[in-house]
């Protein structure tokens, strides 16, 4: 979760839940509302205006979303605030609703409205029109101002918006519309904007990075975009979401060959039971799954994989579990997230038999991240000893006495931390660290000086 905030009659406090795609979504508001004068403040008691751009994935991101809204009202009653505005995915989802059970707040603005927000704020008179929904179509360019909030050498770029795919479980195609791909030369523009901000770091996001250029005329592919954007002097280049589907010999000899393409892919697979795959709709069976990992594991020296998984999927059996902890023991996934099945009306799984009890769920949950942290603490160890280049992002919030940076391997704001508690580094630059200690997420080293 990202605070944002800003001076006199125009002060602002943003606060942005959810996925890296809303915070892109959450940068372009703030460049939009910067170019029209608002500044941004650190608290929500100094603001004039509070918003709160919200996520309506799945269950308890809805909930931690109302109580943000709910917790940030009371600001109206004991700060300056005198407009609180909620965006994103539960205004366009659940908008009308909302606007009947929440008088506190002052308007309501779906995923695609982003440019109705500076007019409704400079207008004095709040009985207008509260509710701001349309059917979703938004795609920013190069030219969209936006504010990077991620770190000031680290910076998203979304390639596309909207997803096509009609996996079961999964409400965002409804929230975000179908799939809208930007142009390589929009995009290149906006990287090199990035590059002139001090960006070293690059990383890709869409709803489904590997979709990318198959709505455009001639079809560009994700291959060919980061054969342009690597020739860009980038440190890394990241890839996050890649749906899996068929990655070809070239895709694969690119990541493979070209230094600043970070050896990361993070590619959600849900689940690892055959059953389940095709309850879930993704079009794909474990046999892929696993031939393709093996694949990349096998051409992609020092690969990091990241997945995400889901647990307790309607008619989910403790057999289809085994298999899928068999399947992550067996891939042996750097990085792993796990959610618990989270049942959502206006899905294909909503209506299905067979929920699994919350209590099974939970248990299963817990069982699946025990296995995970082993895992996981067992590559750490397999650094302990090496020397990695890490991006130097500034002191550690639990000490002074700490640099805190990530290697190759760590994606921000999702991953583990290397500290770095002896030599000499400067925050923003890439140095060699030896890593001297490993815990089961994080990474404890010592800077090297080039000559080291």
């Amino acid at each position: 979760m990202t605070e944002l905030i800003s001076s006199q009659d125009k002060t602002l406090f943003l606060c942005t839940l959810g996925c890296p795609k809303n915070q892109v979504d959450s940068e372009i508001l703030l460049g939009a509302l910067k170019a029209d004068g608002w500044h941004f403040v650190r608290s929500a008691e100094q603001a004039r205006v509070i918003l709160v751009n919200t996520c309506a994935f799945i269950g308890p991101a809805k909930e931690e979303s109302v109580d943000k809204i709910l917790e940030l009202a009371q600001y109206k009653k004991q700060g300056c605030c005198d407009t609180l505005v909620v965006l994103g995915c539960l205004a366009q989802r659940y908008g009308e609703v909302l606007a009947g059970q929440m008088p506190e707040v002052d308007y309501f603005l779906g995923t695609s409205s982003v440019a109705q927000l500076a007019p409704l704020l400079a207008q004095k008179d709040k009985r207008q029109k509260r509710l701001h929904v349309q059917e979703p179509h938004f795609l920013q360019t190069a030219q969209t101002p936006r504010v990077n909030t991620l770190s000031p050498y680290s910076a998203y770029l979304k390639i596309a918006e909207g997803c096509d795919n009609a996996c079961s479980f999964c409400i965002i195609p409804k929230l975000r519309g179908p799939s809208r791909s930007r142009s390589v030369a929009d995009l290149l523009c906006e990287a090199e904007n990035l590059l002139k901000e001090g960006v070293k770091e690059l990383i890709l996001v869409a709803q489904d990075t590997t979709a990318y250029g198959m709505d455009l005329p001639g079809k560009p592919k994700l291959e060919h975009l980061l054969a342009k954007l690597s020739q860009l002097p980038f440190s890394w280049i990241r890839l996050l979401y890649a749906y899996p589907r068929v990655l070809s010999p070239s895709f694969i000899r690119l990541m493979a060959d070209t230094p600043n393409i970070a050896r990361y892919v993070d590619m959600p697979t849900q689940h690892a039971s055959d059953t389940l795959l095709r309850a879930m709709k993704r079009g794909r069976d474990s046999a892929f799954l696993k031939a393709m990992l093996a694949e990349l594991r096998k051409e992609i020296p020092n690969l990091v994989l990241r997945t995400s998984v889901i647990v307790g999927f309607p008619g989910e059996t403790e057999e289809d579990f085994q298999t899928l902890l068999r399947f992550i023991e067996e891939i042996r996934f750097e990085r792993l997230g796990a959610f618990v099945y989270s049942d959502e009306e206006g899905t294909a799984s909503f209506l299905l038999p067979n929920k699994v009890p919350s209590k099974i769920k939970n248990q299963r949950h817990k069982k699946l991240m025990l296995a995970q942290q082993r895992i996981h603490k067992a590559h750490n160890l397999q650094l302990v000893g090496q020397t990695l280049p890490v991006l130097v992002e500034g002191r550690s919030e639990e000490s002074e006495h700490l640099l805190v940076g990530r290697h190759e391997g760590q994606a921000p704001e999702i991953d583990g931390l290397v500290y770095i508690n002896d030599g000499e580094a400067q925050v923003g630059d890439i140095c060699p660290v030896q890593i001297t200690q490993a815990f089961e997420y994080d990474l404890l080293g010592c800077a090297q000086s080039p000559a080291t």
